[in-house]
């Protein structure tokens, strides 16, 4: 690792500032801010399932504030075409020469930080178009290729109690998320809280902690840091134990259907990375491995009808597989 003592003491700094300057305005889901951070570490990025009114919005636009990157938020809606998101060509006169030309017109997904709230309430072609422009970083138009801003980080929102209307997203396409980050309900002293906050004075917007130029740094950093052979082989284990033609947990041959695929593997230890970092640590440990285990593979890994039926979550499959998982 070629990297500065005092730059790494200095970037470190950084992210501790991040997670105070979140903390003055997100009240209590500590695991939530930390999993968002995480995420935009790696580089990757995170579908947030939350029911209605749990700061899912609030969570994000934070999160661009104390980065100090340009945010968008689009409610995604039925009637939405992919040109709504990817941007269209408009056709345009020159007053002077009356010559007229296409000028391609960007969408909102020219931005640093987008937010696609309920993306499951759009069509499949306008979740495509933006997933596709997740993947590629880049959006083609009529044969042109118009580059995404750097640093470009996706938040997609899933409302879980209202199915009806909607377009789930499809199973290979989930795998386009590094995380999947559940926002659950505060604890009673955390909504009281948050209540008297919001009713009475408002809350602050989160100050910057740090600008695109450091994020970017950290990122390079995040996959400089060290993971030794006998970690990497220990996530690649419990990658492929996930699979029911390869596993010897019964919890996975019994209750999943699909398991995942290498780009689980390298979801997870990039994830372990990011989590490492963000801990003070410039190598991986077990315990990161562990920790991210669920938020990179709830949505890589497809439970079977038996496990439906019998309400079996998955977080309980998965810790019966990291029991079961030894390390070398």
């Amino acid at each position: 690792m070629d990297w500065n003592e005092s730059e790494i003491a200095a970037l470190t700094a950084k992210v501790g500032a991040l997670r105070a300057n979140m903390a003055k305005v997100i009240i209590g889901q500590r695991d939530v801010v930390e999993s968002l951070i995480i995420c935009l570490l790696a580089g990757g990025h995170a579908l947030v399932e939350g029911v209605p009114g749990l700061g899912k919005t609030l969570l994000v636009k934070s999160l661009a504030q104390a980065t100090d990157m340009e945010f968008r938020r689009v409610q995604f809606t039925p009637d939405l075409m992919p040109s709504d998101i990817v941007g269209t060509e408009i056709l345009e006169e020159d007053l002077a020469t009356h010559k007229r030309e296409f000028r391609f017109q960007k969408g909102p997904v020219f931005t640093q930080v987008l937010l696609a709230d309920e993306i499951n309430r759009a069509p499949p072609k306008t979740q495509s178009a933006l997933l596709e422009a997740m993947q590629e970083r880049a959006v083609t138009f009529a044969g042109q290729t118009h580059k995404l801003p750097r640093p470009f980080f996706v938040l997609a929102t899933q409302n879980p109690i209202e199915q009806a209307g909607t377009y789930p997203l499809p199973e290979a396409q989930l795998d386009r998320f590094l995380l999947r980050i559940d926002v659950v309900y505060p604890s009673e002293d955390e909504e009281l809280q948050m209540v008297g906050l919001t009713t009475h004075g408002g809350l602050q917007d989160a100050e910057p902690a740090m600008d695109v130029a450091t994020l970017l740094r950290l990122q390079q950093l995040v996959r400089d840091i060290e993971i030794g052979e006998h970690l990497l082989r220990y996530a690649t284990r419990l990658v492929r134990a996930t699979r029911p033609s390869e596993t010897q947990v019964e919890a996975v041959k019994r209750h999943i259907g699909w398991g995942a695929g290498p780009r689980a593997g390298q979801a997870l230890v990039l994830a372990s990375k990011a989590r490492a970092l963000m801990h003070g640590r410039l190598a991986v440990t077990r315990e990161d491995i562990g920790a991210m285990l669920l938020p990179v593979l709830a949505h890589r890994v497809l439970r079977n009808f038996e496990a439906e039926a019998d309400g079996v979550a998955i977080a309980d499959i998965l810790d019966a597989l990291r029991a079961a998982i030894t390390i070398d």
